[in-house]
């Protein structure tokens, strides 16, 4: 057996980051007029308070994902696109970022 890094659900992180976390993503409503509260949960309890992203529409919400840099190939993310349209909120597990990349993506109020 060989041991491999866990999986993450970010693309373009090739860099060893420094916190693990997950996405909690919910709608309010339905339809073209939905909108969806996006809040970056950090594992561990360190840093800043999760600053909630407002996304206006479902395209509104893949292109707030792909600017995080959410991979949409992978089956997790996938799935929590599913759940979000049939339940209403899902999570995205395993989002590794640096400290900058949180910043940077405004998913931590400092």
């Amino acid at each position: 057996m060989s041991a491999s890094a866990p999986r993450t659900a970010l693309s373009q992180n090739t860099n060893i980051p420094s916190a693990k976390g997950f996405l909690h993503i919910v709608r309010h409503g339905t339809g073209p007029l939905a909108v969806y509260v996006l809040t970056y949960h950090r594992l561990g309890g360190s840093g800043g308070s999760p600053t909630p992203l407002v996304a206006e529409g479902a395209q509104a919400l893949l292109d707030v994902l792909d600017r995080i840099g959410v991979d949409f190939r992978l089956d997790d993310v996938r799935g929590a696109l599913e759940d979000i349209l049939r339940l209403g909120s899902a999570n995205i597990p395993d989002l590794w970022l640096s400290d900058e990349e949180i910043l940077e993506r405004g998913l931590v109020d400092v």
